[in-house]
């Protein structure tokens, strides 16, 4: 399931409504990114993302699919906001649901270094200097990098 908005979203309850009834899950493994306020060594006050409707949910359709397709999950969900937010917002939520835990932690990192790298979003940082455009990071393709399959 893939969710992009701009509100708030639950852990607990996403959690909840994703295993409800769900009795062949034994692993449930999640990632929870917040906004941070230091950058870079620079002070961050505030960051708003940026994406393209129907592009980004449709990017993040793929790489769910993907991990669904190298590792054997009951449910998996992804939820990115977009719009401006401060320290300390929720960003992005990653859960993955499977029979045993080595698939849901798997694919739930999985899913977090296509997200990082593949999924279109553009992420502009408020700091006492002004704005600026965050670039790629050499990390985050790096990370993504092992799961390349040959």
């Amino acid at each position: 399931m893939i969710r992009v908005q701009e509100s708030d979203f639950d852990v607990g309850q996403e959690i909840k409504n994703l295993t409800n009834g769900n009795h062949a899950i034994g692993g449930v493994a999640s990632f929870l990114g917040l906004v941070r306020d230091i950058a870079s060594d620079e002070e961050i006050s505030a960051m708003t993302l940026e994406h393209y409707p129907g592009m980004t949910e449709k990017m993040l359709e793929e790489i769910e699919a993907e991990a669904n397709r190298r590792w054997e999950l009951d449910a998996s969900l992804i939820i990115h906001r977009y719009g401006r937010m401060e320290p300390g917002e929720q960003i992005v939520l990653v859960i993955t649901c499977s029979k045993h835990r080595k698939a849901a932690f798997e694919s739930c990192e999985f899913l977090m270094d296509y997200l990082k790298t593949k999924a279109p979003f553009w992420k502009l940082e408020e700091t006492p200097e002004g704005g600026k455009w965050v670039d790629a990071r050499d990390s985050d393709d790096t990370a993504a990098s092992r799961w390349i399959e040959t």
